[in-house]
């Protein structure tokens, strides 16, 4: 099953085939990250908090 990098949550198999790289399975950044962005091959704290 596919999971985030970041934090470890499962994610559906379709997020990750939407939101991760062609070459990897698991995305880098779900929406269980508060505050955390991709930004071009890496992840980033958001410039403004989300989720409040």
């Amino acid at each position: 099953m596919p999971e985030c990098q970041n934090c470890g949550s499962f994610v559906t198999p379709a997020y990750a085939r939407v939101f991760a790289p062609t070459e990897m399975e698991d995305p880098r950044v779900c929406p269980y990250c508060d505050d955390m962005v991709r930004d071009g091959a890496d992840v980033r704290k958001a410039r403004s908090p989300r989720n409040s």
